[in-house]
């Protein structure tokens, strides 16, 4: 089994209880609250923006033309692509786009996800361990578009449909890409630094959980003593 299948395999456990969470539930059901949608917004946008630069952080570590356009491929669609998802959302809510994204805050869980990935693209010259980290988001939404128009009987009228279909269908050549980028990776790499690709992967699956569950849940910055 090549690693990229061993990883996904371990953290397909991870993906089921996001897609069983409430705000992948409510999605699916079309009633999910339009303040955790907005939480969603406000946050991913911000996410996205730091995702795109930590793309730009690994072009000075790779060496083929190939990598090279890779990266910027991904930049250009971390930082406006998949802003059609994110317009679907905003239409549910009935709101302006720009208008929703601009208030919030990096919220705990965010902040938590993005300096997991930023960590290893500071500390590792080789770029295994920051794709590893960044690996999850893509497939993660990936896997629940797929498991959404596999499993679910969505109205001809259902208003977050779309969102899932545009996950169902843009990650397919990018995972591609990255499999086989860290199947190359692992196979020259020894048992210790597969442990570690595994470990960054996993606990980047466990982030999105928790990012998700962090919109539908309003988590905001608490601290003791404040009133």
């Amino acid at each position: 089994m090549r690693f990229s299948e061993q990883i996904k395999q371990e953290a397909q456990s991870i993906i089921e209880q996001i897609y069983q969470d409430g705000f992948i539930q409510g999605m699916l059901n079309g009633d999910i609250a339009a303040e955790s949608v907005k939480h969603y917004l406000r946050a991913d946008s911000r996410y996205l923006n730091e995702f795109a630069k930590i793309y730009a952080l690994l072009i000075p570590k790779v060496d083929t033309k190939d990598e090279i356009q890779f990266l910027t491929e991904q930049i250009q669609f971390a930082s406006s692509g998949e802003v059609e998802a994110h317009h679907i959302l905003a239409d549910y809510v009935g709101e302006d786009y720009q208008s929703v994204i601009q208030q919030g805050d990096w919220y705990p869980s965010t902040d938590h996800y993005i300096k997991h990935m930023y960590y290893n693209a500071y500390a590792f010259d080789n770029v295994a361990y920051t794709i590893a980290a960044m690996a999850p988001c893509p497939y993660v939404y990936q896997q629940l578009g797929k498991m959404a128009i596999e499993n679910h009987h969505f109205e001809a009228n259902h208003p977050l449909k779309a969102w899932f279909d545009f996950y169902n269908k843009e990650m397919d050549t990018l995972l591609s890409y990255i499999d086989h980028w860290l199947d190359s990776y692992a196979e020259v790499s020894s048992e210790k630094v597969q442990q570690q690709l595994r470990q960054n992967f996993l606990q980047s699956t466990v982030h999105e959980r928790n990012f998700f569950n962090m919109a539908y849940q309003f988590e905001k910055w608490e601290f003791g003593g404040e009133k």
